[in-house]
């Protein structure tokens, strides 16, 4: 089912979601299933499931010599997509890419999706190589997630890429999530920009827009109210991450370029330990997220990042 047919469906009642990493190489399915083993009692109607571009490792060649390789740590979304439908019949994301992944394997990805039964994508740019300051688009890749959501909406009314003619109907139209970024993105000159970026992103065909983590939710209400009067009128799902450790202070910032409000960061300061850092992260996240219920938010989306135990407290609180 899409998701915007699971929200119709609530009628006006706000789901829970969540959002997983796919295990490193070599590392099997059933941790990914320990987390999310507990968070199945809120009845999540869909799970996204990331995507990690390529990057590079230097293998050790001997006498002094390294040789640079491409690789990607964390292959296997569309496997894990798959083995979590069949295992919590629940529908999945998998999110799909601009860099590193040309337009011929996004195709290729898109059909198996199809045959999977997978009705819903989350079309990203997706950030620059480690190591590198700015994305440069792949070979024969997309440069923008509008460009991306252009080739999803064409595939699903049966444009591929090499057919000169329509070869199916409207059957296999995809539910396209975009991302949003109540602070804006960081790429952005400014905030107006961005919702100018993200309007073209609607306008060529995503359905439904998911936000980057954020903490004070003035910024969120602020951001939709912008949206709705540029003319954005699909449901905008607030994402939700609950601080955990004391680096959260340094790291949160420095990687999604975003804002923590001074009360919670002098919370964090002077907690005594981690632990205490986690139960100051669980119980900011359930006022945040009482305040986005009475809002009216659509869906409460959790980024797991792997654990879901202070996820399980939030939602034990709301659901």
């Amino acid at each position: 089912m899409k998701i915007t047919e699971h929200i119709k469906n609530a009628n006006g009642k706000t789901l829970f979601s969540l959002e997983v990493v796919p295990p490193q190489k070599g590392i099997g399915i059933e941790d990914l299933y320990t987390n999310i083993d507990p968070l199945m009692e809120f009845k999540p109607p869909f799970i996204d499931v990331t995507t990690s571009r390529e990057e590079y490792i230097y293998l050790d060649k001997g006498n002094g010599l390294m040789e640079r390789r491409i690789t990607r740590m964390r292959p296997g979304t569309l496997g894990i997509c798959a083995a979590i439908q069949h295992k919590y019949n629940v529908d999945t994301v998998p999110h799909l890419l601009c860099g590193g992944f040309t337009k011929e394997e996004t195709e290729y990805l898109l059909v198996d999706c199809m045959y999977l039964g997978i009705d819903n994508v989350m079309a990203l740019r997706g950030d620059a190589m480690k190591g590198h300051q700015y994305f440069e688009p792949t070979h024969g890749g997309h440069a923008s997630a509008m460009d991306l959501v252009n080739q999803i909406n064409n595939l699903g009314r049966g444009k591929y890429l090499h057919n000169e003619e329509q070869v199916c109907d409207e059957l296999n139209k995809f539910c396209i999530g975009v991302a949003g970024y109540p602070e804006k993105h960081m790429e952005a000159p400014s905030m107006n920009y961005d919702l100018k970026w993200l309007k073209q992103k609607v306008d060529a065909g995503a359905d439904y827009i998911v936000t980057q983590m954020f903490f004070d939710n003035k910024k969120y209400i602020e951001f939709v109210q912008k949206a709705r009067e540029m003319g954005i009128t699909v449901p905008i799902i607030p994402g939700i991450k609950p601080i955990a450790t004391k680096k959260h202070l340094k790291i949160l910032p420095q990687v999604f370029k975003i804002d923590l409000p001074e009360e919670l960061i002098s919370e964090v300061e002077n907690a005594k330990n981690n632990e205490a850092v986690k139960q100051i992260g669980i119980e900011w996240s359930i006022a945040q997220c009482k305040e986005l219920l009475d809002f009216g938010v659509p869906v409460l989306h959790f980024y797991s990042m792997g654990k879901s135990d202070n996820i399980k407290k939030v939602a034990g609180e709301l659901f």
